[in-house]
């Protein structure tokens, strides 16, 4: 492997390799604001929080800054509802339904236990009245309704549900009701609601805002938010909250604040108070402590590799998604990153083919915050006879 070092906050340049000019400009424009900076406080140890479990996740990276049984299984109640709600997105976004398209309401959707956006049976409801029922007041009964609506009974649509979490990564997770009532091996963890919860925002901004709305009215009754912190916290946008005997109180949250968006979730703990004191805390912590940055985008060029036996002599390479890093704030200073190629790359490359890694790590230990494969940028085609020859010849000799 050959490799690149590139300290992320150097002020001496003695070559200018790709990889190491967009960091080196990034962090003094970060650091050298301010004639007498002063260097932040170490970060602290996570604040007491009273619950089965919890995570602290940031959105953009996907760093976890604080975790306490992330992942025990345990009944996620309505929670559940944001995988319901996940899937009715994909459907809009596919133009499967609409918005204002009316929603038949079943016998069973209508004596669904539990909470309820009082839908009447036999009547018609459109999507979105039912999706601010979902979110905004956890109605099982609009949940039934739209699963329904969507995969004709609530059992296929759960099915629907159960693929999606596997694609998202979502190991620890499986449902068995688009509602979150009670039932055997219905589960999710702490860590799994935090994924779901920043794939919400990441994957449809647009209708993720529902969750913010916090009141609306249906059939003459105003219904409120069930998220307290959308009161007492400008920077909380969401997600749901969720309670059974089984789960305790849960509260999934996430706020954005400057550049930063962080997920919070909490599970079984004692009071809709508790959970959401331990929610306002735990998003604090994560504002203050830390920091996250975007590294480097997607596609932009970062080094340029030697290609043999083609038609020509390199290719650019670079990321396939853009890096971002969360890290205690005075820790951005003592990071570095390294790119390591792989040796004697040979034509054809393809656009997106994997030609080498690139790392971050924090200070003289090297410990490892981050690692990506590093892609082609460019194609590179075969070069005629002559070149293949001339190359093979050079190859040998190195």
């Amino acid at each position: 492997m050959r490799k690149y070092n590139n300290p992320l906050f150097s002020t001496l340049l003695e070559r200018k390799p790709l990889l190491r000019v967009p960091l080196l400009l990034f962090f003094i424009a970060l650091f050298s604001t301010s004639e007498a900076a002063v260097a932040p406080p170490p970060s602290p140890s996570p604040p007491s929080i009273d619950a089965k479990g919890y995570v602290l996740l940031d959105a953009y990276s996907g760093a976890i800054l604080a975790q306490k049984n992330a992942d025990m299984r345990v009944a996620p109640a309505s929670l559940t509802k944001m995988m319901t709600s996940y899937v009715v997105f994909a459907e809009l976004r596919a133009g499967n339904i609409a918005l204002d398209e009316e929603v038949l309401i079943s016998e069973k959707a209508w004596r669904t236990s539990g909470s309820r956006t009082y839908v009447e049976v036999d009547t018609r409801v459109p999507v979105q009245a039912l999706l601010n029922g979902i979110i905004i007041q956890s109605g099982n009964d609009a949940s039934v309704a739209l699963a329904e609506h969507i995969a004709g009974d609530e059992s296929a649509f759960v099915q629907r549900m159960n693929q999606e979490a596997k694609r998202l990564g979502l190991e620890d997770s499986h449902f068995m009701n688009s509602s979150g009532l009670p039932m055997a091996n219905h589960y999710s963890t702490a860590r799994d609601m935090a994924l779901l919860g920043a794939t919400l925002a990441k994957d449809f901004p647009e209708l993720y805002k529902i969750h913010a709305i916090k009141s609306y009215e249906y059939n003459n009754i105003e219904q409120y938010n069930r998220n307290k912190l959308l009161w007492r916290d400008e920077s909380v946008d969401g997600i749901k909250t969720g309670y059974t005997k089984a789960a305790g109180y849960c509260l999934v949250a996430s706020a954005q604040r400057g550049d930063m968006r962080l997920v919070s979730v909490v599970m079984g703990a004692n009071s809709t108070k508790s959970r959401a004191k331990a929610t306002q805390s735990l998003l604090n912590y994560g504002f203050r402590y830390f920091k996250t940055r975007k590294l480097y985008d997607q596609g932009v060029s970062l080094a340029t590799v030697r290609v043999w036996k083609g038609d020509t002599d390199n290719t650019a390479v670079g990321l396939a998604e853009p890096l971002y890093i969360t890290a205690p704030s005075e820790q951005f200073g003592q990071m570095n990153a390294n790119i390591e190629f792989n040796t004697k790359i040979t034509a054809p490359v393809a656009v997106g083919d994997i030609q080498g890694t690139l790392r971050i790590t924090l200070g003289e230990e090297e410990t490892l915050l981050d690692e990506r494969p590093i892609i082609s940028l460019q194609s590179v085609s075969e070069g005629d006879l002559w070149r293949r020859v001339l190359d093979g010849i050079k190859m040998y000799f190195q």
